[in-house]
């Protein structure tokens, strides 16, 4: 049996928390369990939560020495992390073990000095930050999760998930990882270097003079729409119909396209069985080779890899 210790660090993020100790003991290999889950910190006893909700923790930080993995969960304490806890990872590293992140729980390991060096993400709207405290971290903000052999780090949320399953697929393969996805109702595999889906929306329209314009378009994004198109349909000039479209969507008029372009194809590409090429000729992207381009940029996917992860239709 593997075990695992979650070192929860004060204030702790309660749902981060809950992510391994739900997930690991799902994982039931040949009808005995595949983990035991240990929480520990620091001060057992009532600990703080980050949002407010505080947990009890029983164990303290002796249950990390007997374990195979540590995993720091999601915490308020990104500037100054609890001296235990950092000689107690450091600790963990020299002896080989495996160690993990969820969410802003890097910056405990960063703190620690194990990120130095490394690939590493956390949640991104914190990346600035672990940017500029941990220069020497490779970050990669835009990613779910970072295997760099016994160091992983994740981002934040359902990403913690993902690299939950990813152990487990590591540890015991992926007939078992796929079985605890099934209980979590989650997508059996989502690779770590997806994006984390960092929605980029267009600024809030803000006038209405072009208003029946951009509706206009919308009706017809499959067809070749060139700016001189979309000026004559507003009746004005090239020049001027630029500059009204950003005074009220904030971008370009082909910026603005595109963006509901892809927009488009992915609301096809969820709720339909059409292929790759008629999706791509349906949102006005053109080619199959086009979309996976636009999509890849945007979301981190391929096409058929946004379907798997995203059809309402399975």
């Amino acid at each position: 049996m593997h075990r695992i210790a979650i070192v929860a660090v004060p204030p702790v993020t309660t749902f981060d928390l809950s992510i391994p100790e739900v997930v690991f003991p799902a994982t039931v290999i040949d009808g005995a369990p595949g983990y035991e889950v240990t929480l520990c910190t620091p001060d057992p006893g009532i600990v703080p939560g980050y949002n407010g909700t505080p947990v009890v923790i029983e164990r303290g930080l002796d249950a990390a020495a007997t374990a195979d993995t540590l995993i720091v969960t999601g915490t308020g304490a990104r500037a100054e992390g609890d001296p235990r806890v950092l000689d107690v990872l450091r600790t963990a590293a020299a002896q080989g073990k495996r160690i993990a992140s969820i969410c802003t729980g890097a910056f405990v390991l960063a703190q620690a000095g194990l990120l130095d060096g490394r690939p590493a993400t956390t949640y991104w709207l914190f990346s600035d930050e672990m940017r500029e405290r941990f220069p020497a971290v490779d970050l990669q903000p835009d990613v779910l999760f970072v295997d760099d052999g016994r160091i992983l780090t994740s981002a934040g949320l359902a990403a913690g998930i993902d690299l939950c399953l990813h152990m487990i697929r590591a540890d015991y393969g992926a007939v078992a990882a796929n079985a605890v996805a099934r209980l979590a109702v989650m997508a059996p595999f989502r690779p770590g270097g997806q994006a984390q889906f960092i929605e980029t929306p267009l600024p809030p329209e803000t006038g209405a003079s072009l208003a029946a314009t951009r509706e206009w378009a919308l009706a017809r994004l499959e067809q070749r729409l060139a700016l001189r198109d979309l000026a004559a349909h507003a009746n004005v000039s090239t020049r001027t119909l630029t500059r009204r479209f950003r005074e009220e969507t904030g971008a370009s008029p082909l910026q603005w396209l595109l963006h509901q372009r892809v927009d488009r194809a992915r609301e096809l590409l969820e709720a339909t069985e059409l292929s790759i090429e008629e999706v791509a000729r349906r949102s006005g992207l053109g080619t199959a080779e086009s979309l996976r381009q636009h999509l890849l940029r945007r979301n981190g996917l391929t096409p058929s890899g946004y379907r798997v992860a995203f059809s309402r239709r399975r």
